[in-house]
């Protein structure tokens, strides 16, 4: 990266339930209302992985099972540039608490384009169809 913009690194759970997969609507921030893969900031000494399950846990009070890497986005917002990696999740229980979003639903395949997504989720739909 040639600039001085912050390189932040998440991880995100692109949780299925069946042919459907969850989505969760920020409910804060300058992208307020908009629809993400639920996951959070990996910390120091996290693996992808374990960041995932704590922010799975902290966001959702759930329980999920990592059945596998999906992709990584590398995406330039205005403010910083972000490395989200990806990967398919399962429930381990089938309840959802929603801690820090405003809004959660399942979508399925032919329904992910009825939300707006962040640029950066745009791109892991993108990844989920196989474009």
């Amino acid at each position: 990266m040639s600039d001085n913009r912050k390189n932040i690194r998440v991880a995100a759970a692109v949780i299925r339930r069946g042919d459907q997969i969850f989505a969760t609507q920020r409910g804060y921030g300058a992208y307020k209302d908009w629809w993400e893969f639920p996951g959070g900031k990996i910390e120091a000494g996290e693996t992808p992985e374990e960041a995932l399950i704590r922010e799975i846990r902290e966001e959702l009070d759930a329980e999920i099972t990592i059945d596998g890497y999906l992709t990584t986005v590398e995406y330039d917002y205005p403010e910083f540039h972000l490395s989200m990696a990806c990967y398919w999740c399962s429930l381990k229980n089938g309840h959802l608490t929603l801690l820090e979003h405003e809004a959660a639903k399942w979508l399925g395949m032919d329904a992910l384009g009825a939300v707006h997504w962040l640029p950066a989720d745009v791109l892991v739909v993108e990844a989920i169809k196989g474009e």
